[in-house]
């Protein structure tokens, strides 16, 4: 009980912070959209070539997905540590006495360990719902399976658009088409360099 005490704890010490939510969206969306684009790349230079292996597919979308999630959550978190640790030195600086084990300071780290493990989920729950239609259907049917994978991949940039736009308190209908709308350039773009090559 006292773990899961602490645990809570942690997570209110993080979200007491006005900066944690939407630096949480901020991140969490950004990442979604660039991993979602990563995914798509991928489909295209490897399940739409000629000679084109499911397993390999499958492989490359996961550990891709596994290695932008370490990456992300790692810069993250680098870079929220070093902000929130210039935001306490001025804090201790104008109260005349350091503030590090404060439960500000305490607050401050954990909101940074937080936007991390939110930001590196991302790349995660992107890759894991595009890599679907490979997981579900047969070996014969890896074009189809690619087809449905591109239309996810559009399905999510919209979404993410859609979010933006809430966030931003943008139209989010326009700013999920115009996420959608540049998904579909991407793979345009990517489709001819790759038949070109």
């Amino acid at each position: 009980m006292a773990k899961k005490d602490r645990n809570g704890s942690w997570f209110k010490e993080a979200m007491s912070l006005p900066e944690t939510g939407p630096a949480l969206r901020r991140y969490f969306v950004n990442t979604m959209f660039d991993s979602t684009f990563a995914v798509l790349g991928i489909i295209i230079g490897s399940a739409l070539s000629f000679d084109a292996d499911k397993g390999l597919v499958v492989a490359t979308i996961i550990t891709s997905c596994v290695a932008l999630a370490i990456s992300t959550g790692t810069s993250v978190y680098e870079a929220e540590t070093l902000e929130q640790s210039r935001r306490m030195d001025e804090i201790g600086r104008a109260m005349l006495r350091p503030v590090e084990e404060t439960n500000l300071g305490k607050a401050s780290k954990a909101s940074a360990a937080l936007i991390a493990l939110f930001n590196s989920i991302a790349p995660l729950v992107s890759g894991a719902i595009i890599v679907s239609p490979f997981l579900l259907l047969d070996e014969g049917t890896l074009l189809v399976a690619a087809e449905v994978a591109i239309a996810l991949a559009i399905v999510l940039l919209f979404i993410t658009g859609f979010i933006m736009g809430r966030i931003s308190e943008k139209n989010p209908w326009w700013k999920g088409l115009r996420m959608a709308l540049v998904g579909l350039g991407a793979f345009v773009v990517c489709y001819l360099i790759g038949g070109a090559v």
